[in-house]
């Protein structure tokens, strides 16, 4: 009986791309940020010029790059994403507020969880929401990809317990 292989050595190297992209959106979206205080822009508008910049960078990069689909605009995609990266900010709002009413105010640890949540879930949910289906996909998709949620994709994702890694 053949031996199985693992996908765990590309997963890797797709995880690795993924945390290189979002070194690179975050890096473009805080520097405008910055830019958006320094023209006193004020806070609410920096902030929004530069999460809508470091997204829309990371989209196309994570599309081409880390989850390599190629081919033409698919606004089924963005919008996807867009839901993805909802979901996963909402989840990092609900650590922090969890961690706040529970007397833990302006804690950097607090956040770096949060922001730890926020990334496991938009990579489960950019590998198995957003960029899966269209033409280059019809091969190897799962069934019902195309209509999953965030939520449902992600658990999805997720070994059973018990199961074999």
């Amino acid at each position: 009986m053949g031996r199985m292989r693992s996908a765990f050595p590309s997963d890797v190297s797709r995880m690795l791309r993924f945390g290189a992209v979002g070194l690179l959106n975050t890096a473009l979206g805080y520097s405008l940020i910055l830019a958006g205080l320094a023209l006193g822009l004020g806070d609410i508008l920096s902030n929004a010029a530069g999460y809508a910049a470091g997204l829309t960078l990371g989209f196309f990069l994570n599309r081409q790059w880390t989850f390599e689909r190629a081919g033409g605009f698919r606004r089924g995609a963005v919008v996807r994403y867009a839901m993805t990266f909802v979901v996963a900010y909402g989840a990092n709002l609900c650590v922090v507020v969890a961690a706040m009413s529970a007397g833990f105010i302006e804690n950097p640890f607090v956040h770096l969880a949060g922001n730890c949540l926020y990334s496991v879930i938009f990579y489960l949910g950019s590998a198995r929401f957003v960029f899966v289906g269209g033409a280059e996909d019809a091969a190897t998709a799962t069934p019902g990809a195309a209509t999953r949620t965030p939520v449902s994709a992600i658990a999805t994702a997720m070994p059973s317990p018990g199961a074999a890694i």
